[in-house]
């Protein structure tokens, strides 16, 4: 019986997942084969309202099962374990995941200040799924591995919020080598096997990609909406749109955009001119305005050429939900282990976290 088993499900792994190039048993779909003497009843776990996407598989499972293997009756069934109101027992009102196909955006940067700013207001919850490169314990300066309660991980708790992260549990810092099923696994256990208790937000942190991450997180995991984060540069966009385009497929709606490094505002003062009204101060080809009568001056520039969030915010139909500027002290608030929002208020990035946060608790 195993042996049949086994065989049905090597051909089960040449169908592919519609619009995706993975198969449907590495997608992880597969719940259970059940084989009654001439009659096989293949079970399905599917998290998807696409009907069209579960017409195809069903149609090429009968196919290939009826045309390859001597069964009278073959059933395809799919059930449902885990819908909106079954996220952490109930407990997780809203989750939403931060993500990017392209590496070096700021993913991680973004997550945990909107984390922190929805903090002041929430009951939240940060999951940096990052398996290979986790940064969290990094960016909260925390490297003690969590307590476990009942066979369940107690999350971290500081500045306000639930910490999660392989990089707590893996505090040797040794490389990770990993094949796709047992990130897969243990992507759900971050889920099954975490004290989360009662969260009004859980943000994740996902890794670039598309891969198994992602796929795992989509099928096993109810997703309230996602948040992209671009830079301006085409280059950039090129891999931001393939994220984009895997929530759609998977029918998470995408609730905006963010653009990070948009430009770098540079701040400095003239003097030697008695009359400010007479001096002309061209800086990088644009005229600076002076700021008032002392002769300091801001200028923006935009060091990455582009239009990177408004035009996939535009593509999408979506919100530019805010674009931060090049900030030496947000980069250093990540190394120092200080999250941004929590030293930094009269800034520009400062006051974007909060309209972000703000348009994200409002949807």
């Amino acid at each position: 019986m195993d042996s049949i088993k086994t065989k049905i499900i090597e051909r089960l792994s040449s169908i592919k997942y519609p619009e995706f190039n993975r198969d449907i048993i590495s997608f992880g779909i597969l719940k259970d084969i059940v084989i009654d003497n001439d009659i096989i009843k293949i079970l399905l776990n599917l998290k998807t309202n696409n009907e069209n996407h579960k017409k195809e598989i069903k149609d090429k499972i009968l196919s290939l099962v009826k045309t390859e293997f001597d069964f009278n009756e073959v059933l395809v069934d799919f059930i449902k374990e885990i819908d909106q109101s079954s996220n952490a027992d109930s407990k997780i009102k809203n989750i939403i995941a931060v993500a990017s196909c392209k590496g070096g955006v700021g993913k991680s940067t973004v997550s945990l200040n909107i984390a922190c700013e929805l903090a002041k207001k929430y009951k939240v919850g940060l999951l940096d799924l990052d398996i290979y490169g986790p940064s969290l314990p990094t960016m909260v300066n925390y490297k003690e591995q969590p307590q476990m309660k009942d066979n369940k991980l107690i999350p971290i708790e500081k500045f306000g919020m639930k910490l999660m992260s392989f990089g707590f549990i893996n505090n040797e810092n040794s490389p990770t080598i990993w094949r796709g099923p047992m990130v897969a696994r243990m992507t759900q256990q971050f889920f099954d096997n975490v004290e989360w208790g009662e969260l009004d937000y859980l943000i994740l942190d996902l890794p670039p990609g598309t891969g198994d991450i992602q796929l795992t997180l989509v099928q096993k995991t109810f997703v309230n909406g996602a948040i992209i984060v671009t830079t301006p540069q085409d280059l950039s966009l090129v891999d931001v749109k393939k994220g984009s385009d895997m929530f759609k497929k998977v029918n998470v709606p995408v609730l905006g955009v963010v653009e990070n490094m948009s430009d770098y505002l540079i701040k400095g003062k003239f003097e030697g001119i008695n009359n400010l009204n007479d001096a002309t101060l061209i800086l990088n080809g644009k005229k600076v305005d002076f700021i008032n009568d002392k002769g300091e001056f801001e200028l923006s520039v935009d060091i990455f050429k582009g239009m990177g969030g408004e035009d996939e915010s535009k593509r999408l139909n979506v919100p530019l939900l805010g674009k931060l500027n090049l900030d030496q002290n947000l980069s250093v608030s990540g190394d120092t282990g200080e999250p941004y929002v929590l030293n930094f208020f009269d800034t520009f990035n400062a006051n974007e976290f909060k309209n972000i946060s703000n348009l994200l608790s409002s949807q």
